[in-house]
């Protein structure tokens, strides 16, 4: 997947950047149509220890998902973004379906209605 990584006032290892790249390419196992998507990292300005910010934007057909994670690395942050996002893809892709069923459904009783219309009339 296409994945833009801007790091904010600071210059991101190589490492990190591929750590962030494989946990968003598995999101694709739950989701096969995931277009393109953009991460941000930034450093908040507090003394606390859980100081790293990463934000990820997915782009789908027809939406956009998002997740923002504060943690002490990047790398802990990169997680729990990444499993917000997993949750959501789940919830979307049920939701997909359910209406492609719900349409399915609609259209057999169509189906059987206008067979039972004909037979009535014959």
């Amino acid at each position: 997947m296409k994945l833009q990584m801007h790091s904010i006032h600071f210059t991101a290892d190589i490492k990190l950047l591929d750590f962030i790249q494989k946990k968003v390419d598995k999101l694709e196992t739950f989701f096969d149509r995931i277009i393109d998507g953009e991460v941000f990292l930034r450093l908040a300005k507090n003394d606390d220890n859980e100081n790293k910010i990463v934000e990820i934007k997915l782009n789908l057909p027809k939406t956009q998902l998002f997740a923002k994670a504060t943690g002490s690395s990047f790398e802990a942050a990169t997680d729990e973004a990444t499993e917000s996002l997993r949750r959501q893809l789940k919830k979307y892709k049920e939701k997909l379906t359910d209406k492609q069923n719900n349409k399915e459904v609609l259209l057999n009783q169509e189906a059987i209605s206008e067979e039972e219309l004909e037979e009535e009339f014959e």
